[in-house]
């Protein structure tokens, strides 16, 4: 599993830059979204949690089971009920993990708003979901689409949300460094330039004048 110390190497990388060196299928859907602004971009190991519909358990628990750094991603799905609430994200945030990603709904938005609590999700609802489902922490676990592994590293900002499989951490954090260095020294003219000599040549090779 990757180190929260890896992973803060890739707060100063954009999803965006992410995106295009990793493509799609890392990339979770449009539904996984902050929800509030302005969020602040985090990275962390991922702490996979897995919750059936309706229950909440096995999240409630990885409060007290993720390391300081780390970004709990929940496996859920459920539409109905929600995952969490104030005072979980505030125990969650006083013990140093990052953020939640959540395939599902939260509640207490304005206090969590209020802490500064980074939560990626599908939404809001204000009814909790029960306590009584156990499953495993740290298993493979699908979350917006994207199956991600314990220790891989999630970055979300207000782009969306990537992630970067643990044995590809350093590759990665090359590839997007020089990306960016390119880019910085990239004038707007030059880019202009070389985008436009790419759609002139991909119009005329589908005959388009």
């Amino acid at each position: 599993m990757t180190d929260a110390s890896t992973a803060t190497a890739f707060r100063d990388i954009p999803t965006t830059t992410l995106a295009d060196l990793l493509g799609r299928e890392h990339v979770m859907d449009i539904g996984i979204r902050p929800l509030w602004q302005p969020v602040p971009r985090v990275a962390g190991p991922a702490f996979t949690v897995r919750c059936p519909p309706g229950d909440n358990l096995m999240l409630h628990a990885a409060i007290y089971r993720a390391g300081p750094g780390s970004v709990v991603v929940v496996e859920s799905g459920d539409l109905d009920y929600a995952l969490a609430g104030g005072n979980v994200c505030a125990v969650a945030q006083r013990r140093g993990i990052a953020a939640f990603v959540a395939d599902g709904l939260i509640r207490d938005l304005a206090e969590v708003r209020q802490l500064g609590f980074p939560v990626f999700a599908r939404g809001v609802i204000p009814i909790p979901g029960g306590k009584s489902e156990v499953r495993p922490h740290n298993e493979p676990v699908r979350c917006g689409g994207v199956l991600v592994g314990p220790g891989d590293i999630v970055v979300a900002d207000e782009e969306g949300v990537v992630t970067v499989p643990a044995a590809r951490a350093e590759e990665i954090t090359a590839a997007a460094r020089a990306k960016l260095a390119k880019e910085a020294a990239e004038t707007l003219d030059d880019w202009e330039r070389a985008h436009r000599s790419r759609i002139d040549k991909s119009l005329a090779e589908a005959g388009f004048e």
